[in-house]
């Protein structure tokens, strides 16, 4: 029963590294490969060794599934990001603290109203208190002007999956491995994406699209769409305009 737990936590054992040595590595590729010919994984997983490898890296180091791993991490921008529920899921079963509470504060109509997490830590007993997260915070920070914020349509539930985030990263680092969650990577991101995007060249920008595509919001895929679509056609403009002079030479 123990070896049956210890594979669905960890298949290289517990704790071992793909990278431990040439063996684990070609063990870990093996099981990589049987993992990225499933139709049921994420489709960033799908044919896609390198990224298995890594989820099933990442899966040993915080002692859970790999098919928990590639469910539960987005990529928003190029940067691997965990949902914010199973953030709270994971505090949660962790082992460390009882399950989180949000404990709010300030009146609703004042900058001053937010929430913060906080639980009891298993081994003392002793109370642990996460950041608070109100509206001054969340004016200050921009994460309300942006387009298509769920802070404006769900504020309660992006205070808590803030607050969350925030106590992760105070209290259990190792579990969160350094990274933010979706929902911080998306009102993280840089103003000028769109202006980005339109200055990459075609294939960038075609590579880029077909990889994020499945997280896309429907504004910025067609915004996407769009750029795709005048770059294709300036291309084409140009290479008519080479191909006419060619001809004129002649």
């Amino acid at each position: 029963m123990t070896e049956n737990t210890e594979l669905i936590e960890s298949p290289l054992g517990k704790g071992i590294s793909a990278f431990t040595n040439v063996k684990a590595f070609v063990d870990a590729q093996r099981m990589a490969k049987a993992i990225s010919e499933s139709n049921i994984v994420p489709q960033n997983y799908q044919h896609n060794i390198p990224n298995c490898l890594v989820a099933m890296e990442m899966a040993n180091r915080i002692g859970i599934s790999p098919i928990m791993v590639m469910q539960n991490l987005d990529i928003i921008q190029g940067k691997p990001s965990w949902r914010s529920s199973f953030i709270i899921a994971a505090l949660n079963s962790c082992g460390r603290f009882t399950p989180l509470r949000f404990e709010w504060s300030g009146e609703k109509t004042s900058d001053d109203f937010g929430c913060r997490a906080i639980a009891k830590d298993l081994a003392d007993g002793s109370k642990v208190i996460g950041t608070k997260i109100n509206w001054t915070m969340v004016k200050a920070e921009g994460w309300l002007d942006k387009k298509g914020s769920k802070w404006a349509t769900m504020p309660e539930l992006m205070f808590q999956y803030r607050a969350a985030a925030f106590f992760g990263r105070l209290y259990a680092p190792d579990i969160l491995t350094g990274m933010h969650s979706v929902e911080e990577n998306m009102d993280i991101s840089s103003p000028s994406m769109k202006q980005s995007m339109i200055e990459m060249n075609h294939a960038d920008l075609k590579e880029y699209y077909e990889s994020h595509n499945f997280i896309l919001e429907d504004v910025d895929r067609e915004h996407i769409e769009r750029i795709i679509e005048e770059k294709e056609a300036l291309s084409f403009d140009k290479a008519m305009k080479v191909l006419k002079s060619k001809i004129e030479k002649r």
